[in-house]
């Protein structure tokens, strides 16, 4: 809401020249509290996403970029196109269903596995069906924790992702997926174990296969602390570079 899709795309564009092949635009919702600090109103979010992904696929065309909707309309001329992936942030089906249609991937973030293989990976499928189109791959984001202790992890992903049971739009897909919050307010255990993946080296490196496995095609790694958080992202980084 707070940047324009035309400024985006010449952002991307001025990257990509710098960096060849290893830019990828990434855009959201954001949530209502976010943008309540700029004095904006978050109304109709998804449709507001639809808008801003077909004025951002037509301008990186190149060339006349033109469109007439309720937020944006442009009759602008780009000088040349730019050929970056256009990824979309997505929690529930609606978000899934637009990432399938106009992106070239669906990132997830802090989403159940079990929910990810089978909502989202439907309405990702629905989308691209609709628009006559590949399914683009679904992006995992997995937060880690280097550890077997179990109550330990869940108590450091209880304070650390505090802020994501305090927002609107995860507490509905926690609910849709199976794991409402609890009447306080708290994550629940069941939840807070689709979520986070811990152990040994051996056993994260596993359950990071399996998640592949399962369908999905791309994993972003999170590092959850609970003890030595540097000793523990070294060690992490260790282990995702020897997979």
């Amino acid at each position: 809401f707070t940047r324009h899709p035309l400024g985006l795309v010449g952002q991307a564009a001025v990257l990509d020249d710098l960096a060849p092949g290893r830019v990828r635009i990434g855009v959201g919702t954001s949530h209502g509290p976010s943008m309540a600090a700029y004095g904006l109103d978050l109304d109709r979010p998804l449709d507001w996403l639809d808008e801003y992904l077909r004025v951002v696929r037509a301008a990186m065309q190149g060339g006349r970029a033109t469109f007439d909707g309720r937020w944006f309309s442009i009759d602008a001329t780009l000088p040349t196109a730019t050929d970056v992936p256009l990824l979309v942030s997505a929690l529930r089906p609606r978000a899934w269903e637009l990432a399938g249609e106009l992106s070239d991937g669906g990132i997830s973030w802090l989403c159940p596995i079990d929910y990810l293989t089978g909502e989202a990976q439907a309405a990702l499928r629905r989308g691209a069906e609709r628009a006559g189109r590949a399914t683009p791959p679904l992006i995992a984001h997995v937060p880690v924790a280097l550890t077997t202790d179990r109550a330990a992890v869940r108590a450091a992903a209880s304070t650390q992702l505090a802020t994501y049971r305090r927002l609107p739009f995860y507490a509905r897909m926690f609910a849709a997926a199976g794991y409402p919050l609890t009447g306080d307010g708290e994550f629940t255990d069941g939840l807070l174990d689709h979520l986070v993946i811990s152990g040994s080296d051996d056993e994260i490196a596993r359950q990071l296969a399996e998640r592949l496995d399962l369908g999905l095609d791309e994993l972003i790694v999170a590092h959850l602390p609970v003890a030595d958080a540097a000793a523990e992202e070294r060690r992490l980084m260790a282990l995702v570079g020897s997979l």
